[in-house]
């Protein structure tokens, strides 16, 4: 077997781990990369692509039933399971081809196989117990991801019990379904089945949906699931699942009282763990926190020289746009380019593509004035945009935190129609230390649904317009 020397090889070919490769590549570097199963990682195969694809089927199915709500006619509205599963697996595989080819394109090299570290510079990869190459680099990201996270007595079986994995492929639309966990995994698939006809129940931990944004875009939006037909338990625990013949009861512990719900799926969405499982670890010097993420400075770097680790194997946010963020800034730092910049945390969007839609950047107005900062806040109503009302989707809000001070910008947080695509307004903002007067000055096109981003600014200082 043949050693392989190269200037950089990548461990794992996510969205954190490709993006690495690739401009590696591009900046003259000779660049292997190493993937045991698929080509885009979770991210594109099980996770954020097929998710999207089921989810934009949900939006056309929901306006199919209020089609008479635009003068429409259509009757014997339905689905079919099996093809809207069809459809979401082609539209990950067409992505996941388009990976293979990029890394071709340029020249860097795919390991199928099971990579880990074997010593300083060298990975060894093995493909069913069998070796199939040892490779040499002075440089080595490991970029393995995460997978879900169990808990004993509440694991995953592929039948009753779920992860997003089982639910992207479902064998049958369940008539009772119970999501244990409110973070964006679990709050899109309840908005997925919940659309598509399920009785759909929410069950969180904490005092209320969706804990990482901000309280009032999360109570905004746990009032708009409701009115949608969601059943939503907040400070509750499933203390256990009793599995019987094709249904599941779980034991619900709500501030001590104990009550039962039985269903016919559970889809279990509590968080995520790092798989830094056989990855070579004991042969490097890198920490962790209690979760075992790996420790990482603003470059990716770990403890041992010539070592980085990115995407879900570190500190979250866990997003694939943070991952492929992490890649690009650890490869360019790498290659002693002038002018790269440490990650900035706070620059981050979060997205979660339910209906309606959520999306924030930057700090809450509670994380704001933890801070320190006296703020000025910004609010606009989605009932107040015209663009907004002729989509038939009034209902949402956007929510802007200045600096009162210096006008900088601290965050936005945005719930309503299309906020996953107008965030991207704010972040630019941020990145660039927009101020309120910059933002005011801006002219924002008409009729859209971006004039509510303009709109919330001008509110935050006394001087909206149209609400």
């Amino acid at each position: 077997m043949a050693e392989n020397t190269f200037d950089l090889v990548v461990v794992g070919a996510g969205p954190g781990g490709y993006v690495a490769a690739i401009r590696a590549a591009q900046l003259g570097m000779k660049t292997a990369i190493v993937e045991r199963e698929h080509l885009g990682g979770i991210c594109l195969n099980w996770g954020c692509i097929p998710t999207k694809a089921l989810l934009r089927t949900a939006d056309i199915y929901r306006t199919f039933k209020h089609a008479k709500d635009f003068g429409l006619k259509a009757g014997d509205i339905g689905f079919d399971l099996e093809a809207v599963v069809k459809r979401s697996r082609g539209v990950a595989n067409q992505l996941s081809s388009g990976v293979k080819h990029l890394l071709k394109k340029n020249k860097v090299q795919v390991f199928d196989g099971h990579g880990q570290l074997a010593g300083e510079g060298k990975v060894k990869v093995e493909k069913d117990g069998k070796a199939v190459a040892d490779i040499s680099a002075k440089h080595i990201i490991l970029a393995t991801g995460a997978r879900a996270k169990t808990f004993p007595g509440l694991e995953a079986d592929g039948d009753l019990v779920w992860t997003y994995k089982h639910a992207l492929v479902p064998n049958t639309m369940p008539k009772k379904l119970l999501v244990v966990g409110s973070g964006a995994i679990g709050i899109e698939f309840a908005s997925f089945f919940s659309t598509m006809g399920a009785e759909v129940t929410v069950v969180e931990l904490l005092d209320r949906i969706t804990p990482a944004e901000d309280p009032e875009i999360s109570a905004f939006l746990e009032k708009a699931l409701k009115k949608d037909g969601l059943k939503i338990k907040t400070k509750t625990k499933v203390a256990e699942l009793k599995k019987g013949k094709g249904e599941v009861t779980a034991v619900l512990d709500e501030n001590g009282k104990t009550s039962e719900i039985t269903v016919d799926r559970v889809i279990m969405a509590v968080g995520i763990q790092p798989n830094i499982e056989n990855i070579g670890l004991d042969k490097v010097k890198v920490e962790q926190d209690k979760a075992g993420f790996l420790q990482v400075d603003g470059y990716c770097r770990t403890g041992t020289p010539g070592v980085y680790a990115i995407g879900d194997l570190v500190q979250g946010p866990w997003l694939a746009h943070k991952a492929s963020h992490e890649a690009i800034v650890c490869v360019e730092k790498i290659a002693g380019m002038e002018g790269v910049h440490p990650i900035n945390r706070e620059h981050i969007p979060a997205c979660t593509y339910c209906h309606p839609q959520v999306a924030s950047v930057g700090l809450t107005e509670a994380k704001a004035k933890e801070k320190g900062h006296e703020v000025k806040v910004g609010r606009f109503p989605f009932v107040g945009n015209g663009k907004a009302i002729a989509l038939g989707e009034p209902d949402g809000l956007v929510k802007t935190v200045f600096d009162a001070k210096t006008g900088e910008l601290l965050g936005a947080h945005m719930v309503g129609a299309e906020v996953t695509e107008l965030i991207q307004g704010y972040s630019i903002a941020k990145t660039l230390e927009t101020t309120e007067e910059e933002l005011m000055h801006t002219i924002f096109p008409h009729p859209t649904l971006s004039e509510m981003m303009h709109e919330s600014v001008l509110d935050a200082y006394g001087k909206a317009i149209h609400f």
